[in-house]
């Protein structure tokens, strides 16, 4: 007999066949493999269990007594689109399986059954592609309807993104499924958090179990991963329970999964292909039900591309993906984050919330982020450690941004042939270009004096001198 397989163990079959002997036969072996097995003699007995049992998928003959399976078949399939239906049909009796599947049927076997092995790759094969049936429907109504089911799994992720809300409600509709979640984004952007989601909302009972894979090598993986035996080196005087066990019915989180080396690589696929692992120094393969969630700030395809990243686990982690946007793209979020991060640090710091000055966002706005929503709670958190008055210094923020700023994206209206302004008919002297620029960046920078010279790129000092020329 082959082995149980984790879709047979979860899954019932309603098996309908007249043949008393046969139909023994067939129970023994499904379930032995792990179903959860129906019987019925005849179409009208089996199309009662399936309404009141709703099995998984049904196997039925097609000539029977009472009811064949034709009719059980177009009773069923009008029934549920998601039902998959095996039927069996004589040798040679091509016509008999072609009319069946017209009336809804998803594949066909020959009889007598005689390859068992055939049998169960046809019922796991029919079995996946009603999954996958049932999670792009399930995708597609969600996505439609636009509103989250449990708000509270995403409480901790302050944002009022669009495209953040759009991520959630993929999450949300993708988290039950029990396939590999890929996160991608730059560093900063809360993988983690987003990770965290998943798991909350994949309703599992086991625990959230994480960890950072950059800077360990293939030893280092399989320990942490894996665990090991006792004796299984020198120094491994008691056994270990690796991180996998540890994730057991829960969701374990593999953080920069880029960083991976090519041996550790094929250890991991091999847990998603086969949810199997062998701890270090053990002859006894071990299984795992942990939910596998990875992370990673890098460009995986490209790596693949390069050959430093399997094809296979790639395309495998990429079962459902994500990629995460960066602070500066999400500008709306600024307000938000500010003063959820000042309240933070001052509860932290034991000391009341300052307000923000009025110029803070626009300050905000221009800064590229490069180390996102992290560094900008590091900027907040100083910057309310150094104040001592009941509005927050803007100093010490433009200290640490420096004149490391962009120009908004404004849209500007084109009103000439001018690749570099809008000067209209009449082309400007040098003067008058300088003094239109400088108008420009005043306006983008609400006359704002500091943010208009970081715009042109000189220093305030600069600006000023200009403006007194000009009058």
């Amino acid at each position: 007999m082959n082995a149980m397989t984790t879709s047979a163990q979860q899954s019932t079959i309603l098996v309908v066949e007249d043949e008393k002997y046969v139909r023994d036969s067939l129970t023994a072996y499904l379930d032995d493999i792990g179903f959860r097995v129906l019987e019925a003699e005849n179409g009208q007995i089996g199309l009662a269990l399936f309404r009141s049992r709703h099995p998984d998928i049904v196997m039925t003959d097609l000539r029977m007594p009472v009811m064949d399976g034709f009719a059980l078949v177009e009773a069923i399939a009008s029934e549920s689109e998601f039902t998959p239906i095996v039927v069996v049909s004589g040798v040679g009796a091509v016509d008999e399986a072609v009319r069946a599947m017209r009336l809804g049927a998803w594949d066909y076997l020959a009889k007598p059954i005689m390859n068992f092995e055939e049998l169960q790759i046809t019922l796991e094969s029919c079995l996946e592609r009603a999954r996958i049936k049932q999670e792009l429907e399930r995708l597609r109504r969600h996505l439609s309807d636009g509103t989250l089911g449990d708000e509270s799994a995403f409480g901790c992720i302050v944002t009022a993104s669009p495209r953040m809300r759009a991520i959630f409600l993929y999450l949300e509709s993708v988290a039950p499924s029990r396939q590999p979640v890929l996160i991608s984004g730059e560093t900063g952007t809360g993988k983690e958090l987003v990770a965290r989601a998943v798991h909350t909302l994949s309703g599992v009972s086991g625990p959230f179990v994480a960890i950072n894979l950059a800077g360990l090598d293939d030893t280092m993986f399989s320990d942490t991963l894996f665990g090991h035996q006792r004796g299984a080196y020198t120094g491994a005087d008691r056994a270990r329970e690796g991180l996998i066990r540890q994730a057991s019915g829960g969701t374990l989180f593999l953080d920069e999964i880029g960083d991976l080396s090519p041996g550790s690589q094929v250890k991991l696929l091999r847990l998603l292909q086969e949810g199997e692992y062998l701890p270090l120094g053990a002859d006894k393969v071990q299984m795992s039900d942990a939910r596998i969630v990875t992370a990673t700030h890098a460009d995986l395809k490209s790596r693949m591309e390069q050959g430093s990243f399997r094809p296979d686990l790639y395309y495998r982690l990429c079962s459902h993906r994500v990629e995460l946007p960066p602070l500066r793209d999400r500008p709306e979020d600024l307000p938000l984050l500010t003063e959820h991060f000042l309240e933070k640090a001052a509860a932290m710091l034991g000391k009341p919330a300052p307000a923000a000055p009025v110029e803070l966002n626009r300050y905000l706005a221009a800064y590229r982020f490069p180390g996102n929503i992290r560094e900008l709670e590091s900027i907040i958190h100083d910057a309310v450690a150094r104040s001592g008055s009941r509005i927050l210094p803007l100093e010490s923020i433009v200290a640490v941004i420096g004149s490391d700023l962009r120009v908004p994206a404004v849209p500007v209206p084109i009103t000439s042939h001018c690749p570099v302004c809008p000067f209209g008919e009449k082309f400007p002297t040098l003067k008058g270009a300088e003094d239109l620029l400088i108008a420009e960046a005043l306006r983008l920078a609400d006359n704002n004096q500091r943010l208009a010279a970081a715009y042109l790129g000189i220093t305030r000092q600069a600006l000023n001198k200009r403006l007194s020329r000009s009058g």
